[in-house]
Order: C-alpha cells, then sequence, then structure tokens
C-alpha cells in the first residue's frame, strides 16, 4: 500500500474534484504506480482531514476515468493504460454540469437514480402509432418541420388540463421534454447575468442548465411544503431574481405538497416583485392533486410545464408549454433557437398518444405499477425515516447516524445500486445540510428487481456504516 498524500490547498472545485485530479496527476507523474493501492477510504480522509464521502466520491472519479479499479474487500488499485479512459471524463466543466451521478452509469448496476416511467408495454403502442404516422407522414418525417397542425396544440391542452386549470391550444407550445421547455422559458425571458431562484433542494440540471447559458442561481429556504413565502420576499428584495422554479404538486427530491395558501402567497409575492414563475407540473396528474395551480393565481406570469417522461413513455421526449397570453410565440421561436427544432415525427407521435387516449391508458398502467412498487419499499424501508407518495416513483429517505449521504451513496455502488445523494439536488452552493438521499423505483425492470435493490439498501441501513468503512 502506497504513503502517497495529496495537498487538497492546490487545485480548484470541490474537494472530492481537486483529490480526483490529484490521484490522477500522481499516476502519470509516476508517484502512483501501475498496481499500487489506494490508502483505504476511511484512514485517506482522516489523514488529510475531510469526510468518507469526499474520498468515496473522488475515487468514483479516478475509477470512471479509467485510472484505478476498485474491489470491495481487496481495495483500490492503479490500473494499467490509464490514457485509455474517455477524455470528456477527466474535463473538469463537464464533471460539473453532469452533477453528482456518473456521465456513464456503471454497467451491471440497478438503476434507483431515474423516475422515468416504469415499462408498462409501452414499446407495441408506440410500434403501432409510429407505422401510422409513417404511413400517413412519409414526406414530413424526413424533413425539417415547418408547419405546426393545430391538433398538437390541442393535445397539449388536454394533456395538461386538470381541476380548474384549461390552457386555451393558443397560449401552448409543444416542446423536446419538461426540461427543454424549461430552458427555452429561461432564455426566452431573462438575459445573462439575470438571476433565478431555486428552492435549496430541487430538480437541479435546470440550475445547472441555465448556468450554462449564462444565468445565475440564488437560493431560497424550504420546509416540507417547499419554497417558504417569507425567505422568497428577503431573497427579491435583496437579489431581485428575474424568474422562480417550483414544483407545487410533487417536489423533486422531497415529495412535499405546497398548500394552497402558501401558492398564493408565492403567486402574489411574484406579482409584488416582478418575477415569472415557471410551475413544474410534471407529476401533477399523477398523484391527483386537486389544488389550484400557481398559475390560477398568477395566470399573467406563469408558465406551466408538463409532458410525458415520468408517466408515459421518457424516450418519446414529449413536452408541452401553456404559457400566459401572448408569450407562445416567443417561447416557440426561443424553444427553436435552444434545441433546434421539434422533430415531426416526436410532436405527431406525442399527439397522437395523447389525442387517441393511448397516453392516458399507459399513464393509469405506469401509475397502478407505481403505486405497486411504492408498496414494496414502504414495507421493505419499514421502520425508516422517509417521506413517499403512493402515486410518486420515488422517496426521500433519511439516513440514520453516522451516515452522510455521499458516502452511503458510494456504499450503495459498492452493493451494486445507484441512488441520488442530496448533492444531486442542490440548485447551488449551501451549507445545510439534509443526510437524506432519493430513491426511484420506477427504473427498475420489474418487482423482483424493486425487492432486490431496496433489500441491499436496507441491509447497508441496518448493518451501519461499520461495515462499510473497511472497503477499498
Amino acid at each position: 500500500m502506497t504513503n502517497w498524500l495529496p495537498d487538497l490547498s492546490e487545485g480548484h472545485g470541490p474537494l472530492y474534484q481537486r483529490l480526483a485530479d490529484q490521484i490522477e496527476a500522481a499516476i502519470h507523474s509516476g508517484a502512483l504506480a501501475v498496481g499500487d493501492k489506494l490508502p483505504p477510504q476511511r484512514n485517506l480522509a482522516f489523514d488529510i482531514g475531510v469526510t468518507i464521502g469526499t474520498v468515496g466520491r473522488a475515487y468514483t472519479i479516478v475509477r470512471q476515468r479509467g485510472l484505478v479499479s476498485g474491489e470491495v474487500g481487496r481495495g483500490t488499485y492503479v490500473l494499467d493504460k490509464p490514457e485509455s479512459r474517455p477524455p470528456e471524463q477527466a474535463d473538469p466543466l463537464t464533471t460539473s454540469l453532469a452533477g453528482t451521478r456518473p456521465i456513464n452509469a456503471p454497467a451491471g448496476k440497478l438503476r434507483f437514480d431515474s423516475t422515468a416511467a416504469p415499462d408498462v408495454g409501452q414499446g407495441a403502442v408506440l410500434e403501432e402509432i409510429v407505422a401510422r404516422i409513417t404511413r400517413d407522414h412519409y414526406s414530413e418525417i424526413a424533413s425539417y418541420t415547418r408547419n405546426f397542425p393545430d391538433h398538437w396544440f390541442e393535445a397539449g391542452s388536454r394533456w395538461m388540463a386538470r381541476n380548474g386549470f384549461r390552457p386555451a391550444p393558443g397560449d401552448i407550445v409543444p416542446t423536446l421534454g419538461a426540461h427543454a421547455a424549461i430552458i427555452s422559458i429561461i432564455s426566452a425571458v431573462t438575459s445573462p447575468g439575470d438571476r433565478i431562484a431555486f428552492e435549496t433542494l430541487s430538480y437541479s440540471p435546470v440550475s445547472r442548465a441555465a448556468g450554462l447559458v449564462g444565468r445565475r442561481s440564488v437560493l431560497v429556504e424550504m420546509d416540507g411544503e417547499g419554497m417558504i413565502p417569507d425567505d422568497f420576499d428577503r431573497v427579491c428584495a435583496q437579489q431581485h431574481p428575474k424568474l422562480v422554479f417550483l414544483m407545487p404538486s410533487a417536489q423533486n427530491p422531497t415529495a412535499g405538497v405546497m398548500s394552497v395558501e402558501r401558492r398564493r402567497a408565492l403567486a402574489e409575492l411574484a406579482r409584488i416583485h416582478g418575477v415569472w414563475i415557471v410551475e413544474d407540473d410534471l407529476y401533477g396528474s399523477m398523484v391527483n392533486d386537486t389544488r389550484p395551480l400557481i398559475a390560477e393565481f398568477a395566470p399573467e406570469r406563469t408558465f406551466v410545464v408538463s409532458g410525458l417522461s415520468k408517466s408515459v413513455a421518457a424516450g418519446v421526449r414529449g413536452g408541452w408549454v401553456a404559457c400566459p397570453p401572448n408569450f407562445a410565440n416567443r417561447i416557440r421561436v426561443s424553444h427553436k433557437m435552444v434545441t433546434g427544432g421539434l422533430p415531426f415525427l416526436l410532436a405527431e407521435l406525442c399527439a397522437r398518444l395523447v389525442l387517441t387516449g393511448a397516453a392516458n391508458d399507459l399513464r393509469a398502467k405506469a401509475t397502478a405499477e407505481i403505486m405497486e412498487r411504492e408498496a414494496l419499499a414502504r414495507t421493505l424501508l419499514s421502520g425508516q425515516d422517509f417521506v413517499s407518495s403512493p402515486r410518486l416513483p420515488f422517496l426521500w429517505l433519511k439516513l440514520p447516524d453516522p451516515w452522510l449521504s455521499g458516502t452511503f451513496k458510494q456504499a450503495a455502488l459498492e452493493a451494486g445500486v445507484l441512488i441520488d445523494d442530496e448533492d444531486e439536488f442542490k440548485a447551488g452552493r449551501t451549507e445545510r445540510t439534509f443526510h437524506r438521499i432519493r430513491i426511484g423505483f420506477s427504473s427498475a425492470e420489474n418487482r423482483a428487481d424493486v425487492v432486490r435493490g431496496i433489500s441491499s439498501l436496507r441491509q447497508l441501513l441496518d448493518s451501519g456504516r461499520v461495515g462499510y468503512d473497511s472497503f477499498a
């Protein structure tokens, strides 16, 4: 075993990134030779004064770069031919944009780090509809999309309507999924340098993408319902954000649901401070939230986003924006500039899924499957502290002491399960620590894999961190 120690006062970025970069530099310089065993994670963490989670994350990065191999019970060893690693894995910007998830997911692991719709037979339905589209529109699918038929907008209006919210087809914009919709809105109504407000924990790919196009993220404190109005008021007064991103019907990752009073209060504060609102309603129809949307309290400034990824089929990239009056054309142009344009085949496929009723049928089947899996998870994690909803494809688990979020994620990886630690959902730098993880169970191939994966996580929870500290 080598006695090599890094100096984390050198380098840039988070401590785990600096450590990973120094391991790579040591391998290239020969300070760490082929076959050398890296220090055990707990030993190195103690020697350099960081958490085991920091070391675990650094070891994961260098393993993804193809520099080392880790074997449970044996340790982590320097590999031969490190130059064979994919070059983009070593790029700090690429790593930062990817969040805490590996850019290329390791093979052979159970995927509990995704909330895409479960497989309920979508393939056969999509095959039939795509075949009909190919027969009906063989010219259109082979060229650029120049015409947007009325039924594309009608489909979006129908899909997004619920409770008292009924967007007009003229206010609808079809998009390449919800994420593309959100970035199109940000690009259309804000400018580089503008600030965007997020809950402390949020769907962080939006904040990372916003940063890529020059917007700055500001964090607002949250509780079990989501964003706290008093802190939003403070942030607006001090930092003047131009837009706020909210998920009131099912917050990701906390599974919180915002009360009517809070929705009304946030809508009014946005009006007072001149802030645009993006209301992500991807999970709204799945959880049967009967509360009014924020858009009903502030229709002149709220963009509602929804799509098919969580409840029908993630691969078809189907989404829509319901815009405030007179904003649809601006969002359409922005979406084209951001994405390059909407493929006819996908837009027509999404419209037919909705208008034929196939999307509703698939959503019902997907929701039923999610409910079965959530019940399994609830039973397997009985006695643990977590938040879940019968119709949501994930749960938010509080780790027992002394587990840290990043350390548990690494231990789960070694056990063959991919999960998300809390850092994946931090929309910016924050001192708050939640000691929680998100477990998404909809992407597992079947219920047996759900049981296998969550049983592995339960075993880790029951054994305590001492059962992991000796690894690597």
